[in-house]
């Protein structure tokens, strides 16, 4: 497994060795012992989530405040999608940072961000199957987010803002500096 870092403090792109041959293709997706080692984080995932999301369909930058904060890797099963990371520590030396990398089920690049990181993607394959493995489970009450559009952010999601499909929810989140003020 390549594990390489990102601008995002403690946030990492994996790719894992792929064996294939007439078969088909083979690879280890997550090994503990390697993860830490080349990372320093030990996390202990305890929850898995799955999504099904059809070309166009972003979702974030969504994460869960407090003691209910969640590190998270991700992948993607089947498709393409534009991953987005945002660091919103405060006290973080890449705070306000993003990383963006596309995710796809070609490419089985995963990513992993760390607690306090904003994260959210787009699909830009007719769908995208996405995956994460969270170390914190979910909690309503702890869930936030980021506005996608933030200005000061100036993310490129590479489709066509018109070509968006965002919850309404997701559309009236708040920007990182309100976020931050409140």
């Amino acid at each position: 497994m390549e594990v390489k870092k990102t601008e995002i403090e403690g946030c990492f792109e994996l790719t894992p060795k792929v064996f294939e041959d007439e078969r088909g293709h083979f690879f280890e997706s997550f090994n503990q012992s390697i993860f830490e080692r080349e990372t320093g984080a030990k996390p202990f995932f305890v929850q898995d989530n799955q999504s099904l999301s059809t070309r166009g369909v972003m979702r974030g930058l969504h994460f869960q405040t407090g003691i209910h904060a969640q590190a998270k890797l991700v992948r993607v099963l089947d498709g393409e999608v534009l991953d987005v990371v945002v660091d919103i520590r405060p006290n973080s030396k890449s705070y306000g940072k993003i990383v963006r990398t596309i995710l796809s089920s070609e490419n089985r690049k995963q990513l992993f961000l760390p607690r306090g990181c904003a994260h959210g993607f787009v699909t830009l394959s007719k769908t995208a199957i996405f995956f994460y493995k969270c170390d914190n489970f979910y909690h309503k009450e702890s869930e936030g987010g980021i506005v996608y559009n933030d200005p000061k952010l100036h993310i490129d999601w590479i489709l066509d803002r018109n070509d968006l499909i965002i919850s309404e929810k997701d559309k009236i989140l708040p920007t990182l500096n309100e976020f931050v003020a409140s």
